[in-house]
């Protein structure tokens, strides 16, 4: 039987990204201790107040279709984020910021655009354009400068098929978060050429230094500026499935009709635990932001020092890279290792793209004291490739001396 192109289309690399992860839960599945820091899931549970309102919604009986936009509550508390100048009929609710990038690239973008994204990129953007048949172009962020988005990179890449700016920040997997500064640039560019921005923003919650940007409220970018976000991370709730975008009109009914071929709605119980999510000042949101900047201060304090391995520290997000090139090994090689030897399981970075080439990706989703314990094995894991690689290289001169020692007799 034979599958469309589609099918091609959304397979590839990134599906095999997760390979070490899946490894990782096989191995815990079998009893051995392992510490799973290779997926950005939050180890904190729904706060109470939002597990409470939905099972109250479930109780009362929503379990009915809603409407297919998002009810009327919850895109009155998005579009209050956004800003006095946002309404709700620039508002559209869907199933994660998965979904909802997904089904905006859809809308935006087909056959042979060229969409500009940093690369490294998070591992499902390959299969999202894919699917629209738009073409990435990446343009590479450096270690040595932080992981920064170079305006001036973006306009060397801007062509007469280009159509749209895909910016995520804080940025996954990095952590590096777009300045104002920079933001004001890219807009111009975007108005200059006429494309679209799309910021995936899932870890704006989640921003530890500098300063939040809000692109739509630039002059002249309200109609080519879509927001996408969710409660996945700032509120631990990525099983619950909820995110959202925020753009023109026009997006918004494209988008629901959209919606009406594929999820005719989300769960009204789920929405009604979100709007408690982003109405009310929920104190145990507050402090897992400061859990993960704790964190994030406690890796990169903890492997500072440590041989063979530097912690670039992230202005956002939950996650940290860790530059391994100095132990000579792949990040392929060095988180099988890790994972084999020591049993924590982070993501190489190469899965993103070839500018993360010598880094493995670790999650902060476990508790500080964990966190100190993990550090430890990675510490000791690149101790012994790097004593190990002293060894060959004595091995290796000292063959080197006989040979020559041979030759000369």
């Amino acid at each position: 039987m034979r599958y469309s192109t589609l099918t091609q289309r959304i397979a590839g690399d990134g599906a095999a990204a997760w390979d070490i992860h899946y490894q990782a839960q096989a191995l815990r599945r079998e009893g051995r201790e392992i510490f799973l820091l290779s997926v950005g899931d939050p180890d904190f549970d729904t706060p109470t107040a939002v597990v409470e309102a939905a099972v109250f919604s479930l109780r009362r009986g929503d379990t009915h279709y809603s409407d297919v936009r998002g009810n009327l509550a919850l895109r009155q508390a998005i579009a209050r984020r956004g800003g006095p100048e946002v309404s709700v009929e620039q508002v559209m609710v869907l199933a994660g910021a998965q979904c909802a990038l997904y089904a905006v690239c859809q809308c935006l973008f087909g056959a042979g655009d060229e969409v500009i994204v940093a690369e490294p990129m998070y591992v499902t953007y390959h299969a999202v354009f894919g699917a629209c048949g738009a073409q990435p172009v990446q343009v590479a962020v450096s270690p040595e400068q932080g992981f920064r988005l170079d305006p001036q990179a973006v306009a060397q890449a801007i062509t007469p098929r280009t159509r749209g700016l895909l910016l995520n920040t804080p940025h996954n997997p990095t952590g590096s978060a777009i300045s104002p500064e920079d933001m004001v640039q890219l807009a111009q560019l975007c108005r200059d050429h006429d494309l679209w921005l799309v910021c995936d923003q899932v870890y704006s919650g989640l921003l530890y230094d500098g300063q939040a940007v809000a692109p739509a409220q630039m002059p002249g970018m309200r109609e080519r500026c879509v927001i996408i976000d969710s409660v996945s991370k700032s509120h631990a709730m990525s099983g619950w499935r909820v995110g959202w975008v925020v753009g023109p009109p026009a997006l918004i009914a494209h988008l629901a009709n959209l919606a009406m071929a594929m999820l005719f709605g989300l769960p009204e119980f789920v929405m009604q635990g979100a709007c408690v999510a982003l109405e009310q000042n929920l104190l145990a949101v507050q402090q897992m932001r400061e859990a993960y900047r704790q964190r994030r201060d406690l890796v990169c304090r903890a492997l500072r020092d440590c041989p063979g391995v530097r912690p670039h520290r992230p202005a956002g997000g939950m996650f940290v890279m860790l530059d391994i090139r100095e132990t000579g090994l792949s990040a392929q090689a060095f988180a099988q290792r890790l994972l084999i030897e020591e049993g924590v399981s982070l993501l190489p970075g190469d899965a993103f793209g070839p500018s993360a080439t010598g880094h493995v990706r670790m999650g902060l989703v476990l508790a500080a004291e964990q966190l100190e314990e993990v550090c430890c094995r990675i510490a000791a894991c690149a101790r012994r490739v790097l004593a190990e690689q002293a060894a060959r290289d004595i091995e290796g001169e000292a063959e080197d001396c006989r040979v020559g020692h041979e030759a000369y007799q």
